[in-house]
């Protein structure tokens, strides 16, 4: 695994199928922390109109559960799934459960993202990468999809 970028790492889907995350290298990507039971879980529907309105300009969402956080994401990946689908529509690629916190159980995709220096204080944290797979930017849980901040610094990577 080379450290050089997120789009060299191997993860798992919801559904348990290896997934090979340099599908995506040559895309800007939005990583962010996902959970059902959380005051941000409407943010869904917010990455999903960022996902609709941007995929065909070489954008992508990639969610990845977390239960780190007050235990807000206690599902099933069928649960998990299901929650997306019939809440908020969720089209964009949501990946199986992992541990964002730094430490033994980490995952290597959050050990990746860490080395930017910031790693999610709560769900919904998120990695804003560059089309070569790096970390541009991060944004804390209350920078929703729509904030102008977040948007302005997709459209800057999009340019690139």
């Amino acid at each position: 695994m080379s450290g050089d970028s997120f789009y060299a790492l191997k993860t798992t889907t919801l559904q348990g199928q290896p997934a090979d995350l340099s599908q995506y290298a040559g895309k800007v990507a939005l990583i962010v922390n996902v959970a059902s039971q959380c005051g941000f879980t409407p943010q869904y529907a917010g990455l999903q109109k960022l996902f609709d309105e941007l995929k065909d300009r070489g954008f992508v969402v990639l969610g990845f559960p977390s239960n780190d956080f007050g235990g807000q994401e206690p599902g099933s990946p069928e649960e998990i799934a299901t929650f997306c689908k019939k809440n908020y529509g969720v089209t964009f690629p949501i990946f199986s459960k992992l541990v964002t916190k730094a430490g033994p159980e980490q995952s290597p995709i959050y050990a990746y993202l860490g080395q930017s220096g910031s790693l999610p204080a709560w769900n919904f944290g998120k990695y804003l990468l560059g089309k070569d797979g790096k970390v541009v930017k991060y944004f804390p849980s209350k920078v929703a999809p729509e904030s102008p901040e977040l948007r302005e610094a997709i459209e800057a990577a999009l340019a690139k």
